[in-house]
């Protein structure tokens, strides 16, 4: 055999579907009984019909990731567009909307319309770039970025910069355009200001406005890995589930081998066959905060007081900047907070078929401590109630999944951090060590691929396709660009 992956998240299948398309032998390897890692939908048996998307929901990179764009991921997956990408309720019935139109949306923040223009704005007008650098490996300079791109990676340079410090509301005069922000910085699960959490939230929200703007894929994330499998197992690639990988011994003979995995589960794997100095860095790698996932199967639509938040793909219910600031920062030290960070989506806002006569799935999760055994169904709601009151008598269902028993159905979401890695600034350029080949294990033939590897976390396929590059070309002599070039 030439190539073994192991795991089949979508960083693993990027690497498999490459690795097969260069005509090599692949199997991937899957401990779980379905694959997808974080991208799968499963009926959790909660309702007739309605199926959950288990982790991730909503897909700005479907269309942004250099990968997928590569792969053709548009033309064998439906991806709808919701005419609000996103959107932050408020106190009081206000909310901020992201309209996936730019216009739109500057003309409902009144006094820091023109703010978010300058901001947001002119990032959705340099999308690649913007992505090039957020995206890239940390090691190089992207491809394509220069010269035309330093415009836009100047911009978002000095937005970072901006936004992930104190000086993050200078530009703002009101309370909801800062929000509907931080909302999205949020996705990071970290303290707020942060470089990081800045560099989440300029990217998406730049995406937010542009091309597909943040898709839901129609039949739920599912259809991505179903895509990335079909197209494998079309280029003579197989996928085998159950099958744990804890030792060298359940590993078959291979001349490469890729691991979807977290650095210490590599560890565990090769073992004393690490260099030393390389196996104690790997050891060395920190997890962040985490995430409680609630999901939900409800009777009618989620009443939002402001009616416009029931037209977005996603919403995060934080509250203002500070209230999320604030309950990041008790996170952050431990502590649950009182009303935590919660990402919503109901996918049935653009997707019909996810109904099941007037039942329809909620998505959810809760930003908690590292590790909490926390059951945070009556907190997520709440504070869905603060901004939708009724919601409760709309629930006719609903299972937790704290963030102690997320690695049950990943491994790789240690103490149930959903990025596979803490999302802050020396992580972000340094992940999992700071080599200059960040990919490489330090054995011969031996590559990590998963979200512990630069880009980082996020459904883009990229820590796959950068590592089985430089495989491709290491070991057996071919360049990856020829491998899509059909």
């Amino acid at each position: 055999m030439d190539v073994v992956v192991v795991g089949s998240g979508p960083n693993g299948l990027a690497a498999a579907v490459t690795m097969a398309r260069a005509g090599l032998s692949v199997t991937v390897l899957e401990a779980q009984p379905t694959v997808g890692g974080g991208a799968r939908t499963l009926d959790l048996g909660l309702a007739d019909g309605v199926v959950h998307d288990v982790c991730s929901a909503v897909h700005p990179m479907a269309w942004a990731s250099p990968f997928f764009q590569a792969f053709g991921l548009e033309r064998r997956v439906e991806l709808l567009v919701p005419e609000v990408s996103f959107a932050q309720p408020l106190p009081d019935g206000r909310a901020g909307i992201a309209w996936h139109d730019l216009d739109r949306t500057v003309e409902g923040l009144d006094e820091d319309g023109p703010a978010w223009r300058s901001l947001v704005g002119a990032l959705s007008r340099h999308t690649d770039d913007v992505v090039r650098v957020a995206l890239g490996d940390k090691r190089s300079i992207p491809a394509g970025l220069l010269p035309g791109g330093l415009v836009g990676a100047a911009r978002f340079g000095l937005g970072v910069a901006e936004q992930g410090t104190p000086a993050w509301g200078a530009r703002f005069r009101g309370d909801v355009a800062p929000a509907l922000l931080t909302g999205v910085a949020a996705h990071a699960i970290s303290r707020l200001p942060s470089l990081a959490g800045a560099g989440t939230a300029l990217l998406l929200a730049s995406l937010a406005h542009a091309g597909q703007g943040w898709p839901i894929p129609r039949g739920g994330s599912g259809a991505i890995v179903a895509a990335l499998v079909a197209d494998l197992r079309a280029h003579g690639g197989t996928v085998v589930t159950d099958h744990p990988v804890r030792s060298r011994a359940d590993l078959p003979a291979a001349r490469c081998y890729l691991f979807d995995t977290t650095p210490r589960g590599l560890v565990d794997v090769l073992g004393d066959e690490l260099p030393a100095r390389r196996r104690a860095a790997l050891e060395r790698y920190r997890h962040g905060d985490a995430a409680s996932k609630v999901d939900f199967v409800l009777s009618a639509p989620v009443p939002w007081e402001h009616p416009d938040v029931a037209r977005a793909g996603t919403v995060h219910v934080g509250g203002t900047r500070a209230e999320m600031a604030r309950a990041e920062a008790d996170v952050h030290a431990g502590r649950h907070a009182e009303l935590p960070m919660c990402l919503v989506s109901d996918p049935s806002v653009v997707d019909d078929g996810r109904r099941s006569g007037d039942l329809r799935p909620l998505w959810s999760y809760a930003h908690v401590p590292a590790g909490s055994d926390v059951d945070t169904t009556e907190a997520v709601t709440r504070h869905i109630e603060r901004y939708a009151p009724g919601f409760r008598d709309v629930v006719v269902a609903s299972r937790c999944v704290p963030a102690s028993q997320m690695s049950h159905h990943n491994a790789n979401y240690v103490g149930g951090d959903i990025s596979a890695g803490a999302v802050d600034l020396p992580q972000m350029f340094a992940r999992p060590t700071p080599t200059l080949d960040p990919y490489a294990a330090g054995v011969d033939g031996v590559y990590l691929c998963s979200a512990a590897t630069p880009p980082g976390p996020g459904v883009h396929g990229l820590g796959g396709w950068f590592a089985a590059s430089r495989a491709l070309r290491r070991e057996f002599g071919i360049r990856v660009r020829s491998v899509f070039a059909a």
